[in-house]
């Protein structure tokens, strides 16, 4: 009795010992709440409770304790009240932002963090900021501060939170776009909850201290009804409640308090595979809304429950649906041990009610087994349990268990043939008796009694209990014949021999049992890594996939193989429209696809079709692809083995496939989403430098052709040089403008026609003198090249036109009298020309992005120019299969070089000897 107690002493401090891992865990998330500020929100049903000056008085109460408080930025809605209370605070000016040629104020987050105080006040944490701001949600600019330490007061109404968006909508008719996720409400350090009663918001917003008086009258006929405001004040305080039960579960988790605290009701029904399970949930629902708890429906699935037939485990599905259906929240686990398994869940969720159901047993049962209400009622002695007595006799869930117990089922729920291990069994005794005789002489009963056992483990490991349980007794029965003397008779000489076959009995149907279980276990074990090796591949391709045709073919290829079935993902439309498009291997047929089914499940995200309550005659299951933002669309399938869909473990692997491939859907939209954006900032800023452009460069000349053909009309009596001068100015601008002109539209025919080569063998010093002969006056240009260079093989327009880019470049941005190095060499087998300025060199940073659209070397540059000549120069090099590219030198200045591939030049024919009188061609 004392070694008991000590080790039921060990038991209970083992059991109370806190989890290294966990603690471990604690103390890091302790850490890194010491590190960020602290949030607290002032909560309320909705506009006009008071939030805001509940928050204003708060701070005015801590800054009369010493603490620094800033106002971030309060909205007043005109509240006299309210603004009463900003005086004697620190307020913070707002961020100004310019937003399509309007002025709006926003709030400042960077002068919070410059400015660093203790607590900042940031009302309406849901607001959405001008685009242009750092963040698009002020939840954001919130997180952020108190990463940075700064801890902050917000407000909140309920309408506010992500997951209760659309259900205000439907009470009030009016769907708020601005909303939070609910995690940035449930991290919230502290949450104050401000109550009004329904007739007193009324009478404020009469008195107009909520809106200003001209849109009383709208709000008291839409959103301020008097049933509006009962529905938000109740759903306000019954998500307060859900956080501080939240708060009550993780403190029990983290002080590691076994006892049931029964803060709030919730019960726990245990379902099995009876007949009578939906009594027993029906009952537990009504219990469930006469104590206005939560209540849980949980399937333990033992080893023996594993075993049942199809019609056992499909009416455990429909249980287990009716729970859904009734408001329970529905799980399933797996344990050796119903009690065990039920005790350890209830206290993980401070249950305090559970509801079991019982069975009319025989009499000698109740005396050797005690029923699941019993063990529970000794192991939860704070926990009350309630029992629900069954109509049927004998076809409970005990007895169901005893037949799954003496059954073995396929996966069609057949009733398996065990004929061959019957046969084994029999087969594996008789080799076993023969070899032992033949070693009796030689061993002892005591080692033949091993030999006997290890036959009895192997035909257990290969077969079923069945099979084990035959080989046990014919092992029993062999040793007394053929070995226990006398022998060729069952009768013994030593009643000890008695003990022997007993203990010998016994060990081995224990071994028989225990082999096949952990047989069956490690099949169960089998089927698990399975489920999970085929959800991480799944994951794993949707996660590369780039297109949406990408997510489809993956999804439909891995739910097809996993779940036997035929699949199909339906999308919507921009207009939220659900289309069918067919696979092109044509595996679903069109007409089979019933599309007003995917679109009421898609609206109504709940699942409908084969297998539901809601269009149940349809072949497909419909199942609504949930993603954290929106819908992305509908998944379908027509099972072939109902079983593979529609088991617990199956249907919560197809429910993480179709979250899973939702996932992949938002991603791949967002993705697309930034691309248009970036698009259309791109199309944005070229737009921007176009316009720039015309009304800049091409003004300038524009305006000196208009001086200069003026000067020179209305001057008649100008002197011949001067008029020379001014004509010549004239041609200069005109020239300049016409290179402008010939930038843009070579721009933009290449950007729309692509570059079309005209490629003839050329030599380069012929290209260079073209280039060189259209420009420089002031500057001292130096052409370096090499003798032995051979003919190239381009396009001689389009690359004396890089050249005179090149050069036209290096003039504009250099000093007049500098000069300009141009260089031909072969380098790494090609052609390598460099054009050199003796200039200020490019800027920092730009050495890259000179070669972009509109892009100039110098942004405040007064040099006329459009930045459309080095992206020429680029495109035609890449068009002759080179590339170009910009560095500084060492010694100042700035290098372009671009180089061309070299092709073998054609054979010049051998210089033949003719007649001077002789035309040529003729001898």
């Amino acid at each position: 009795m004392a070694g008991s107690a000590v080790v039921a002493g060990t038991k209970a401090m083992n059991e109370q010992r806190p989890d290294p891992d966990r603690l471990l865990e604690r103390v890091q998330k302790e850490e890194t709440q010491r590190q960020r500020g602290r949030l607290k929100i002032f909560f309320g049903a909705c506009a006009g409770v008071g939030k805001t000056f509940a928050m204003l008085s708060a701070a005015h109460g801590l800054k009369a304790q010493g603490v620094d408080v800033v106002i971030g930025l309060v909205e007043t809605h005109g509240r006299v009240d309210t603004a009463e209370l900003l005086k004697g605070l620190e307020t913070l000016p707002p961020k100004s932002i310019d937003y399509r040629g309007r002025n709006l104020t926003e709030f400042d987050l960077d002068g919070v963090l410059a400015r660093k105080p203790a607590l900042v006040v940031v009302d309406e944490l849901a607001h959405t900021n001008v685009p242009g701001s750092r963040h698009a949600k002020r939840w954001q600019d919130v997180e952020e501060l108190l990463d940075a330490g700064i801890g902050v007061y917000t407000t909140v109404n309920v309408q506010h939170l992500e997951t209760l968006n659309d259900v205000v909508g439907r009470i009030t008719g009016i769907r708020v776009l601005e909303t939070i996720p609910d995690t940035v409400f449930d991290r919230a350090d502290e949450v104050t909850v401000v109550d009004l009663p329904p007739d007193e918001l009324l009478q404020r917003l009469k008195d107009g201290k909520v809106y200003v008086p001209q849109q009383v009258e709208h709000a008291a006929q839409n959103f301020f009804r008097k049933g509006n405001l009962i529905a938000l004040r109740e759903l306000s305080l019954r998500r307060t409640a859900d956080r501080v039960d939240a708060q009550m579960r993780e403190y029990r988790e983290d002080k590691s308090i076994r006892s049931v605290w029964q803060a709030k009701e919730r019960l726990l029904v245990c379902v099995g595979p009876g007949p009578d399970g939906q009594k027993l949930v029906r009952g537990a629902a009504r219990l469930a809304a006469n104590l206005r708890a939560d209540w849980i429906a949980i399937y333990v699935e033992t080893p023996r429950l594993q075993r049942l037939s199809s019609a056992d485990r499909d009416r455990i599905l429909r249980t287990l649906q009716l729970a859904r259906d009734l408001g329970a929240e529905t799980t399933t686990m797996g344990g050796s041990n119903v009690p065990a398994t039920l005790l350890s869940y209830a206290r993980s969720r401070n249950v305090s009610k559970l509801v079991v159901g019982r069975t009319s047993r025989p009499a000698w049962r109740r005396r050797f087994a005690t029923s699941i209400a019993e063990q529970l009622s000794l192991m939860v002695p704070d926990v009350d349990i309630y029992v629900v007595a069954y109509e049927s006799d004998g076809k409970g869930q005990a007895v169901a268990e005893s037949a799954a117990a003496a059954r073995e089922f396929d996966g069609s729920g057949r009733r398996r043939s065990n004929k061959r291990g019957y046969i084994v069994a029999v087969v594996a005794c008789v080799v076993t008796t023969a070899v032992s005789m033949l070693l009796a002489h030689r061993l002892s009963l005591t080692n033949i009694v091993m030999l006997y056992l290890l036959s009895v483990m192997l035909v257990a490991f290969r077969y079923s209990r069945g099979p084990a349980v035959l080989s046990s007794v014919l092992a029993v029965l062999a040793f007394d014949f053929f070995l226990v003397p006398p022998q060729l008779s069952f009768s013994v000489s030593d009643a000890q021999y008695v003990i022997t076959f007993l203990v010998m009995l016994a060990m081995a149907l224990v071994i028989s049992n225990l082999a096949y279980n952990l047989r069956y276990q490690a099949r169960v074990a089998t089927l698990r890594e399975r489920r999970a090796r085929s959800l991480y591949e799944a994951a794993r391709e949707l996660s590369g996939a780039v297109q949406t045709e990408q997510i489809v073919e993956i999804a439909n290829r891995n739910i097809r193989g996993v779940f036997q079935a035929e699949t199909a993902v339906l999308l919507p439309d921009l207009s939220e429209h659900i289309i069918y498009t067919p696979p092109p291997d044509g595996t679903v047929k069109t007409p089979q696809i019933d599309t007003a089914i995917a679109q009421w499940v898609f609206d109504h995200q709940q699942p409908a079709g084969y297998g539901t309550n809601t269009l149940a005659g349809s072949p497909f299951y419909y199942l609504p692809l949930k993603a954290p933002i929106r819908p992305r669309g509908v998944l379908a399938l027509a099972p072939r083995n109902p079983r593979m869909v529609f088991v617990p473990e199956q249907h919560r692997l197809l429910e993480t496939f179709a979250s899973q491939i939702a996932l992949a859907l938002e991603r791949v939209h967002f993705v697309h989403v930034a691309q248009e954006a970036l698009m259309k900032i791109e199309s944005e800023r070229l737009r921007n430098s176009m316009l720039s452009a015309v009304s800049h460069d091409l003004r300038t000349p524009l305006t000196a052709l208009v001086g200069l053909a003026s000067t020179l009309a209305s001057s008649v009596d100008l002197p011949k040089h001067t008029r020379r001068e001014l004509a010549q100015a004239a041609a200069d601008e005109a020239m300049r403008m016409s290179n402008l002109v010939t930038n843009m539209l070579d721009m933009a025919r290449l950007q729309s026609e692509g570059v079309y080569l005209n490629r003839q063998w050329h030599v380069l010093e012929e290209i260079v003198g073209g280039a060189l002969n259209k420009q420089l006056a002031d500057h001292d240009v130096r052409v370096s090249l090499d003798a032995s260079l051979p003919l190239i093989y381009v396009d001689g327009v389009l690359i004396e036109r890089v050249l005179y880019n090149l050069v036209e470049n290096a003039v504009k941005y250099t000093p007049p009298a500098s000069s300009i190095r141009i260089t031909g060499q072969i380098r790494d087998g090609d052609l390598a020309v460099s054009v050199e300025d003796d200039g200020p060199g490019l800027p920092p940073g730009m050495i890259e992005s000179v070669f972009e659209k509109f892009t100039r070397g110098e942004r405040e540059s007064s040099t006329v120019g459009m930045g459309l000549g080095l992206a020429i120069c680029r495109a035609i090099v890449q068009a002759h299969h080179g590339r170009i590219w910009a560095e500084n030198m060492h010694a100042g200045g700035a290098r372009f070089t671009f180089t061309l591939p070299l092709l073998e030049p054609p054979q010049v024919p051998e210089q033949i000897d003719t007649d001077p009188d002789q035309p040529p061609g003729k001898e």
